[in-house]
C-alpha cells in the first residue's frame, strides 16, 4: 500500500545507478475503473461456507479465483457500494480490496555472459562465490551427511522458488530442476524471464561453473511474476498452497512489500482482509510440513516500529509477508557485517545470511568506493549475474533448510524443528545473543549439520 510520503521521498534518495531499494510495488497503483478486484475472508479457514458465491452474486460480485481450502476468494466487481454489502454477512471475517506483490527488486546488479564467462578458466565459485563458501565453511558442510541436499534417505529434497520464475535450460541448474508451475494470467510456462528467481534457484541448487549452498537439492519453479509487472496476492496464496500440497520441503519468497494501515484511499480493514489471507497461506504451508523462508527487504530502515515507518501520517506500516512463523532473512557483506541496504529490527529478523554489498569503502551517499567482488554471483538466463539484496539472502536460508532435511530425511522434521536448528546453529557475529540486524547470528552449514 503507499507508504508515508516522507519515507518514500527519503527512501528515493538511495538511488543506486539503475537499480533502486524500493521496488516498483512499494507503491501498487490502482487502476481508475468501475471494476476492482478484492479478497473476501469467510470466518471458516479451511473451507468455503455453503452459499457464499450467491453472498458474492447478490452484491454484484464475480468469483475470480476460489481459495478454497483457505476460506478466501478473489472477487471483481463494478458495485461500490460491495465491500459494504458483502460485509454485512455473518459469514464473513474480513473484505477488502485486494493488493499487489512485487518481486524484492536487487539493491544492484551485473551481469556476466556464457562467452565471458568462457574467458575465465577456473570455476567461477573457487573465483566469485564468497557467499557460498562463507555458509559452507568452504565446501565443509558438503562432506557432512546430507550437506550436499542428497537425502540420507528417502525422496528428494525440493525448494519451491515462489518468484519470476526459474532458468530451467541453465547449465548450472537443469540437472537440480524438478519441476515448474506458472500462475501468471496469460503466461503457461514457468520459465524466468527477469533473471529474479533464476539467481534465487542457484544460491539454492547450482552445480556446474557456480555452486549453491545445496548442489544436490531439487528446486521447482512457482511462477508468479511476468516479465515485468505485479502479481496478487491471491495468485501468491494460491502458488504457496499449490506448493503446499505438492509435497515441497522448502518455500523461498524473495519478495514483499509493506502494508500501511492508515492509507487515505482505503479504510484500516480493506487492508486487513488482504493481510489475513495471505497468513493463512503461510500458515496452511507450514501447517503442511512446509519450511517458508522469507526475505526482509532491501530499504535500509527499522521495521519493529510500524509507526515509525509511518512517519508523519498516522497508522501503522507493516512488512509484508513478516508472518513470525517464517523465518526472516537480513543480508550480511562479506565482511559479517549487516549490509547497507537491508533492514533490520528486534522481533523481525530470525537470521542474517549474506546477501552481499559494495564493500567497507563503498559510500551510499556518494556513490563512491563502489567494489562489484563484494557482490553475490549466480546463475541468471543467458549467463550469471552479481546481485545483492535480501533477495539474495533468503534463498540461502531456505537452502539450509534443504540440507537440514535432507540429513534428517523428508518429513521427518517439523518447520518448527528446522527452525530451531537453524537459529540455534548460528554464529552469534553482533551483540552477545538475539540483536536486531542479525537476529539469532549468521548461518552456518556445518554449525547446522553437526
Amino acid at each position: 500500500m503507499k507508504m508515508k510520503k516522507a519515507f518514500f521521498a527519503g527512501a528515493l534518495s538511495l538511488t543506486l545507478g539503475a537499480s533502486t531499494f524500493f521496488a516498483s510495488g512499494f507503491n501498487v497503483s490502482h487502476a481508475q475503473s468501475l471494476e476492482k478486484k478484492y479478497i473476501v475472508v469467510f470466518k471458516d479457514e479451511s473451507k468455503l461456507p455453503s452459499g457464499y458465491e450467491a453472498l458474492l452474486t447478490k452484491a454484484g460480485g464475480k468469483v475470480q479465483q476460489k481459495l478454497d481450502k483457505l476460506g478466501a476468494v478473489e472477487v471483481s466487481s463494478s458495485n461500490p457500494n460491495f465491500l459494504s454489502e458483502v460485509r454485512k454477512s455473518s459469514m464473513v471475517a474480513e473484505a477488502g480490496v485486494e493488493n499487489k506483490v512485487y518481486a524484492e527488486t536487487p539493491a544492484v546488479e551485473a551481469s556476466v555472459t556464457y562467452a565471458e564467462a568462457a574467458a575465465v578458466k577456473a570455476d567461477l565459485y573457487e573465483q566469485f562465490q564468497w557467499d557460498i563458501k562463507q555458509v559452507t565453511n568452504n565446501g565443509e558442510s558438503w562432506t557432512l551427511p546430507g550437506g550436499t541436499g542428497k537425502p540420507v534417505s528417502g525422496d528428494d529434497i525440493v525448494v519451491a522458488v515462489i518468484d519470476t520464475g526459474i532458468d530451467y535450460t541453465h547449465p548450472d541448474l537443469k540437472e537440480n530442476y524438478a519441476y515448474g508451475k506458472s500462475f501468471v494470467p496469460g503466461y503457461s510456462d514457468p520459465k524466468d524471464e527477469n533473471g529474479h528467481g533464476t539467481h534465487v534457484a542457484g544460491s539454492i541448487a547450482a552445480k556446474g561453473r557456480t555452486l549453491g549452498i545445496g548442489p544436490n537439492l531439487k528446486v521447482a519453479s512457482y511462477r508468479v511474476f511476468g516479465p515485468t509487472g505485479s502479481a496478487s496476492t491471491a495468485d501468491i496464496a494460491e502458488a504457496l498452497m499449490t506448493a503446499a500440497d505438492d509435497n515441497v520441503d522448502v518455500v523461498n519468497m524473495s519478495l514483499g512489500g509493506y502494508d500501511w494501515f492508515q492509507d487515505p484511499e482505503y479504510a484500516t480493514k480493506d487492508v486487513v482482509a488482504d493481510v489475513n489471507m495471505f497468513n493463512r497461506a503461510i500458515q496452511y504451508a507450514i501447517q503442511k510440513g512446509v519450511t517458508v523462508v522469507g526475505s526482509a527487504g532491501n530499504n535500509a530502515v527499522d521495521i519493529s516500529s510500524p509507526g515509525k515507518l509511518s512517519g508523519d501520517d498516522k497508522g501503522a506500516t507493516h512488512r509484508s509477508p513478516s508472518n513470525q512463523n517464517m523465518i526472516r532473512v537480513s543480508a550480511g557483506g562479506q565482511l559479517k557485517n549487516l549490509a547497507y541496504y537491508s533492514n533490520y529490527g528486534v522481533g523481525k529478523i530470525d537470521v542474517m545470511a549474506p546477501g552481499g554489498d559494495l564493500g567497507p569503502n563503498y559510500n551510499p551517499e556518494t556513490k563512491e568506493g563502489r567494489d562489484n567482488s563484494y557482490l553475490c554471483l549466480a546463475t541468471v538466463p543467458g549467463g550469471w549475474g552479481y546481485k545483492a539484496g535480501t533477495s539474495m539472502a533468503a534463498p540461502k536460508v531456505a537452502a539450509l533448510a534443504g540440507v537440514i532435511i535432507a540429513q534428517h530425511g523428508k518429513d521427518k522434521l517439523k518447520p518448527a524443528q528446522v527452525k530451531s536448528i537453524i537459529l540455534q546453529s548460528a554464529e552469534d557475529i553482533f551483540n552477545p545473543g538475539y540483536d536486531e540486524k542479525s537476529g539469532n547470528g549468521l548461518i552456518n552449514a556445518v554449525n547446522a549439520l553437526k
